[in-house]
């Protein structure tokens, strides 16, 4: 029998917390809950974790705030921010914050156990299929999908699994155009308003990369997409 996915709910409505962790026991999870971003932070720091669900507004330390001093040690666990904003730019500084997905509250519990599951399936690792090489080669770079592993130039960096899948939908389109909606789709699982604008924050994060090799580049595609252009390719 595998072992439950370990969850690590940070939540500081003790009611709602404890009505969360119920809820993700009872469908297979063993669950962490902690009430406030300290002691979120001395949890993930002391334990390991499947995945993280984090409230955005918290004492001490936001969730917001949290998530970034997660991803400067560790690039690659996933987080689901839980918040009472709506607005637009709550939602982009909650991905620029690292974020993998993110529910407003009011939500489901049947929402939130969707999500969960979206997200932790993503985090399995991307399995190249049969026809599609293990490592790509474009420009002066490589990029290993299995790993995660990108190395340009200038050295080499652990991908998060969003920047991983979108660099291998690139790659395996390059030189053409990747539509939106089909990465939209592949990646985020819906081709949403707020899944949209993530993914224009994870596009801009892979330019940022790739700069370090000026053989390669990532292109707006007007109304369609996006194309990575790329010298030197093989497989």
């Amino acid at each position: 029998m595998s072992q439950a996915p370990k969850l690590l709910l940070v939540e500081d409505d003790p009611n709602l917390g404890n009505l969360l962790a119920t809820y993700l026991q009872a469908k297979g999870y063993a669950v962490d809950l902690r009430t406030d971003g300290q002691q979120g932070w001395e949890a993930y720091t002391n334990g390991s974790y499947d995945l993280l669900v984090l409230d955005v507004m918290m004492p001490i330390k936001d969730g917001f705030t949290l998530a970034r001093e997660i991803r400067e040690k560790d690039g690659t666990t996933p987080i689901v921010f839980l918040t009472a904003k709506s607005m637009k730019e709550d939602t982009v500084q909650g991905f620029r914050s690292g974020a993998d997905d993110y529910l407003t509250k009011p939500f489901s519990m049947e929402e939130l156990l969707l999500r969960v599951g979206a997200v932790l399936r993503r985090t399995r690792g991307v399995e190249p299929k049969a026809e599609e090489p293990e490592e790509f080669h474009f420009g002066n770079s490589y990029f290993d999908p299995r790993r995660q592993i990108l190395r340009t130039p200038q050295g080499e960096r652990k991908l998060t699994t969003k920047e991983s899948e979108l660099l291998r939908l690139l790659c395996l389109k390059r030189n053409d155009v990747l539509e939106r909606s089909e990465a939209l789709k592949e990646v985020w699982g819906n081709d949403s308003y707020f899944s949209g604008r993530s993914m224009d924050v994870y596009i801009a994060k892979l330019r940022k990369y790739l700069r370090e090799d000026p053989a390669v580049e990532i292109v707006n595609v007007h109304g369609r997409g996006f194309r990575m252009i790329a010298d030197g390719q093989g497989e």
